[in-house]
């Protein structure tokens, strides 16, 4: 295991539920560690809007979003799963992207079933592949991990939209068969479907709560349980700072000014400012003390 993994793993080692907002980018994701939580989790649907301002539908690509994640893996000490869609192609692809994946910095990666290109979970218009194909898909991400990626795998399965839920019941528990780390079942429709999610199969599950999706959005006792081990909140904070920022603008288009802002130094601060300024100050010598002065021409 990769040391991002294994922290994920001992993480998941230790008995409850774990809370884990989702990033889209480096700045989102300090954001979350800043605030306490021990875990993240790289949406799609949230990178796709924020890096290219496109719908979750498969059209970022693997090396997209294998950058995406470089950049906020590198900017926080938490464990991050980064949504590896499809695995970007045939089994060989699923294999490249776990590795790819793991030289990142991902503690884990999430495969899901869904015929590419795949769509958000939570909207119409979703197809899985073949049972086989979903396994086979799973299969080469453990070979990678197996093979030196050392990458947690998580696998997903949409067929509860497609097949119905005892489809993805099955799904599930092949997955787990064929060595997945981590479950997830996307969508149940209510509780008691839930419920039998987390009764189907022995590795960690994971909720997928949207704010306005088809799956009820519970409480963490109750999550905790009905037995899911991780619960994923994957829009909040895009939602959060796309109605925020909308309110800002409107002031401005009105002429006033921009109300409920973090203040300047609080924003440098969190940037990194006062850190840098200090190691920067390691290293001043006298040139650096005199600029700004001017020197003779």
């Amino acid at each position: 295991m990769t040391p991002a993994a294994e922290k994920l793993r001992r993480l998941l080692d230790r008995p409850g539920l774990h809370r884990m907002p989702c990033c889209f980018d480096a700045h989102s994701a300090r954001l979350i560690e800043n605030a306490g939580f021990e875990l993240t989790f790289m949406s799609g649907f949230a990178v796709s809007a924020a890096r290219a301002g496109l719908p979750d539908t498969g059209l970022l690509s693997y090396g997209e979003m294998r950058d995406q994640g470089r950049d906020i893996c590198s900017a926080i000490d938490i464990p991050v799963i980064g949504d590896g869609d499809t695995g970007y192609g045939n089994a060989m692809n699923v294999k490249r992207t776990a590795f790819g994946y793991a030289a990142a910095g991902f503690a884990c990666v999430m495969i899901e079933d869904q015929l590419a290109p795949k769509r958000c979970g939570h909207t119409r218009g979703k197809q899985v592949v073949s049972r086989q194909e979903a396994v086979a898909r799973v299969r080469a991400a453990v070979d990678a991990r197996d093979a030196g990626a050392g990458v947690l795998v998580m696998a997903r399965t949409d067929a509860r939209a497609t097949h119905g839920l005892d489809e993805a019941l099955w799904r599930a528990s092949a997955f787990e068969d064929a060595g997945a780390d981590l479950l997830f079942v996307e969508a149940p429709h209510d509780e008691r479907e839930m419920e039998r999610v987390c009764q189907a199969a022995t590795r960690p599950q994971m909720a997928n709560l949207v704010e306005g999706g088809t799956t009820p959005f519970l409480p963490p006792a109750r999550l905790e349980s009905l037995g899911y081990r991780i619960v994923a909140y994957p829009l909040t904070l895009l939602m959060a700072a796309t109605r925020a920022m909308q309110d800002a603008l409107n002031s401005l288009k009105k002429g006033e000014p921009a109300n409920d802002l973090l203040s300047f130094d609080a924003l440098t601060s969190l940037v990194g400012f006062d850190d840098y300024n200090a190691d920067a100050q390691r290293y001043a010598t006298s040139d650096d003390a005199s600029e700004g002065e001017g020197t003779p021409g």
